[in-house]
């Protein structure tokens, strides 16, 4: 397992599986987005209860789950970094925060502004709600412990427990709804006896899901190339000042 784990670690064989990917996830993104935006905002029916509004549902629901596997991600990727000391694991968790930031602010966002008309409050400090708000909390205390220190090894540190410690959200957020009593819904995609709604509902938010996912791959690809190169200059700055 380690020595798989080694292999993929390499910073070179990294770039050049990525350089192949992304092409591909990029092309992914354009057109699962472009397919779920149409069916979800022309082609689903309204809802006979919401009406127009549940058409939010495209856009927010699938950035909760975002937000919720990204968050995973990188708790994984952070334990690969500790216990096998591989860089681009530290890397790839550093690179993913602030684009699962993005997708939980736009989670709560689109939630306000789908919970006032359904609910009568843009707020209410219930289960769901406040455990999201706690999550993207740890996404902002994620990128501040990596700017908090001077030295990458002590920051990848650092950040990587408070991801392991914060992970524990995670269920919190997922079944926050079965353990409370809440205004937010019950789970209706992923549940013991099948998905309880209709395919016309079903299949763009599934499809608007693979898009954001898509999205996410494409900027994390981008995002960690760029961090091996920002720390190939700062090892060639270091050389440098170190030889004069």
């Amino acid at each position: 397992m380690a020595i798989d784990l080694h292999k993929y670690a390499n910073p070179r064989r990294f770039l050049a599986i990525t350089s192949a990917i992304y092409p591909w996830s990029l092309a992914l993104t354009v057109i699962l987005l472009a397919a779920g935006l149409y069916t979800g905002l022309f082609v689903a029916p309204p809802d006979y209860q919401q009406g127009e509004t549940v058409r939010i549902m495209f856009v927010h629901v699938p950035a909760a789950w975002m937000g919720l596997m990204i968050y995973t991600f990188m708790a994984v990727a952070s334990a690969v970094g500790l216990i096998w000391k591989h860089p681009v694991a530290d890397l790839s968790a550093k690179a993913a925060a602030p684009i699962g930031a993005c997708f939980t602010f736009l989670s709560l966002v689109t939630g306000s502004l789908w919970g006032e008309p359904m609910w009568g409050t843009w707020w209410v400090w219930d289960a769901r709600l406040t455990s999201m708000l706690i999550l993207l909390f740890l996404y902002l205390g994620y990128i501040a412990l990596w700017q908090s220190f001077d030295d990458p090894s002590k920051a990848s540190k650092a950040a990587a427990i408070l991801a392991l410690v914060g992970v524990i959200n995670v269920p919190i957020i997922k079944f926050s709804v079965d353990w409370w009593n809440t205004l937010h819904q019950p789970a209706s995609v992923a549940t013991m006896s099948g998905p309880k709604i209709y395919s016309s509902i079903l299949t763009p938010l599934l499809i608007m899901g693979l898009a954001y996912t898509a999205f996410f791959v494409t900027l994390l690809i981008i995002r960690v190339r760029a961090e091996i190169l920002a720390r190939r200059l700062r090892i060639l700055q270091l050389s440098e000042l170190q030889e004069r």
